[in-house]
């Protein structure tokens, strides 16, 4: 039943304003800041008005009453207001329609076939081994599983990918350290990776004589000619992916694909050498470059004076791996936007070398998550990883629950759940593109702006349902004398939510709805005795909290918060 009643208006208005001579007319709707003033409204009056030699006001004032003489009329109400908009009240009938709809669909509902038939890949993550998981990486990750997630509840085939770094200078520069420093092969863990890379990262933009010998190692990782480097890099490789993995189960996510940089040399050397004959690319001091001055860019090495190919041409062989592989409609690419002139330059040469692949390729880059004291940096080594952020924010919600009655592992199992939604809300609560400012104490509470407190609120709907078994029975059926509540014109909003949020890949908007839909229903809750055999209301009322744990999980799911069962 999704926008079944916007589809329907948008049918008839379309049809009046084709019979007024307005060819192909476009009908788009929104949603008022106040659920007074309707359900949705629109301004297509104002857009074509001029076209049709008429006043905004008077043209919507004629389609309202075109509107209201047919069927319609049963289910809603149409207002045109100064300047010339239309307004839509829907009515009692048709709210109970959407409950009836939302608990017969249960978490399918929103769901839409918009995309049906489109293969779509999502690369997001992106964690370099010999580096740490830090919350650069969390960031990634939260962005591009609600977006994946969101797309595929528009029929969209999705496929996860991720791409990592597994060769280049970070690598020369972890293992230069880990050989000055005597670790054996079987001693190397995440946290002497992460160190390790600090020292051999301090040490090549301090001292002249470690920039040299770096440089020289990696060559000789490139390579392969070396067997104890063979060693220390296959171990290393090793130790950071399985420890990726662990991260990737904790997060909830599951990529179809693990792509690696040194798996892209040949393919992107290949692209190299057809970019040189085709005069896209071009040799200079003894490198090869792209120089993107031409095209208002700036200029970028892909092969470098060693012969060595750089991350540039490495994502060029990605390119044609990806469509050799899935052959998609769409691929995105989700970053930090710190590289997001670096994706200019590339998509450049992309729609030089290969156009077919770039005009399907988009690139979406976040905003940084942000402490008190600043942006995070690996390379100063003050970096902070995912797990520890994780674990301290666990800890906030462990002292929260410090006197609920269950068990230690019980404790263990729901904190991280919270946690870990209380992280994620936090990064998708606002547009990706800009920075966030993480403030522990706000991201734990149980009230207001928060992760936790939208768990809370579907818990608490949850254990009411379970309260209700046996004493009221639920029905969709509308009482007497019922009026329209705010709760219920808000479970009706989110199949355009969803809509909305997929057209933009803007998975704020889902965090807000949310947010307002937990509001009304702690009002709702808190308005009315819901479980009462001698209310005739009761049992539509558990349909209303039936309806909004369907939507709220659905809703969180798609952010990539699970609900615990208790809290």
């Amino acid at each position: 039943m999704i926008g079944k009643m916007k589809k329907v208006l948008e049918k008839e208005i379309k049809i009046i304003l084709s019979d007024l001579g307005v060819e192909n007319p476009r009908v788009d709707f929104d949603i008022p800041t106040h659920i007074h003033l309707g359900d949705y409204f629109t301004n297509t009056a104002m857009t074509y008005a001029k076209q049709l030699g008429k006043k905004p006001i008077d043209l919507a004032e004629e389609i309202a009453l075109r509107l209201t003489q047919g069927n319609l009329q049963k289910q809603i109400k149409v207002k045109a207001v100064v300047p010339g908009f239309i307004n839509f009240f829907f009515n009692e009938s048709y709210f109970s329609d959407v409950v009836k709809n939302i608990i017969s669909e249960k978490n399918s509902y929103g769901k839409n076939d918009s995309l049906n038939g489109q293969k779509i890949i999502i690369e997001y993550t992106d964690p370099n081994p010999f580096k740490e998981f830090h919350i650069g990486h969390l960031m990634s990750n939260s962005i591009g599983e609600a977006i994946s997630k969101i797309i595929e509840i528009q029929g969209a085939e999705v496929k996860r990918l991720s791409y990592g770094g597994d060769v280049g200078l970070h690598v020369a520069k972890t293992i230069w350290a880990i050989q000055k420093k005597d670790v054996l092969p079987d001693q190397i863990t995440t946290n002497i990776l992460g160190s390790m890379y600090v020292i051999g990262n301090n040490s090549y933009e301090e001292d002249e004589q470690a920039k040299k010998e770096i440089d020289e190692l990696n060559k000789i990782i490139f390579d392969k000619s070396d067997s104890k480097v063979n060693e220390l890099y296959e171990q290393g490789r090793k130790v950071s992916i399985k420890h990726f993995q662990e991260m990737f189960i904790k997060l909830g996510t599951n990529f179809d694909k693990l792509f690696w940089e040194s798996e892209m040399v040949e393919e992107g050397l290949k692209a190299v050498e057809e970019g040189l004959s085709k005069n896209i690319l071009e040799k200079s001091a003894g490198a090869i470059v792209f120089k993107g001055e031409k095209y208002g860019l700036h200029t970028r090495v892909f092969v470098n004076s060693k012969g060595i190919p750089t991350y540039e041409a490495k994502e060029l062989g990605l390119s044609v791996e990806k469509i050799k592989i899935f052959d998609f409609d769409e691929s995105i690419i989700i970053t930090g936007n710190e590289q997001n002139d670096y994706f200019k330059v590339l998509f450049q040469v992309m729609d030089l070398l290969r156009p077919e692949v770039a005009h399907r390729t988009v690139h979406i880059g976040h905003g940084m998550l942000r402490f008190t004291s600043g942006k995070m940096s690996s390379r100063m080594g003050n970096v902070i990883t995912a797990e520890t952020l994780i674990s301290e924010v666990q800890q906030k919600i462990l002292g929260k629950m410090k006197d609920r009655e269950m068990g230690e592992q019980a404790k263990q199992n729901v904190s991280e759940i919270i946690a870990i939604g209380a992280l994620k809300y936090s990064i998708l609560k606002q547009t990706t593109e800009k920075d966030i400012i993480f403030d522990i104490e706000k991201s734990v509470s149980f009230e207001g702006d928060s992760g936790p407190y939208l768990q809370y609120a579907t818990v608490r709907a949850n254990s009411l349902l379970k309260k209700a078994f046996g004493v009221v029975k639920i029905s969709e059926k509308i009482p007497d004398d019922w009026e329209t509540t705010n709760l219920e014109r808000l479970l009706e909003r989110f199949p355009n939510i969803i809509e909305k949020t997929g057209k933009e890949y803007a998975p704020h908007y889902i965090a807000t709805y949310l947010i307002d839909l937990a509001g009304e229903f702690n009002s709702f809750y808190a308005s009315h005795k819901i479980i009462d055999e001698a209310d005739s209301t009761s049992p539509y009322r558990l349909a209303l909290t039936q309806a909004f744990v369907y939507v709220m999980t659905t809703g969180l799911n798609l952010l990539g918060v699970k609900v615990p069962e208790q809290m």
